[in-house]
């Protein structure tokens, strides 16, 4: 079985170029993929979902580029 690799907050950040702001309003937005709780004051996302956003992000602007 694959388990999925968690990545901590400011591995997403890292990841993205974003600030933690940025990161928590879009998923307060619904824009941006859910943390799993790991604990009452600890989040972690799905590092495949991250970089499945990142990709997402690249292909709307390749799109846009396009148009």
């Amino acid at each position: 079985m694959d388990t999925p690799a968690l990545i901590s907050l400011n591995e997403a950040c890292a990841l993205t170029s974003l600030s933690r702001t940025a990161i928590n309003s879009r998923r307060a937005a619904g824009e941006f993929p859910a943390a799993i709780a790991l604990g009452p004051k600890r989040i972690a996302f799905v590092r495949a979902e991250v970089l499945q956003w990142i990709s997402d992000r690249i292909s709307a602007s390749r799109q846009r580029e396009a148009a």
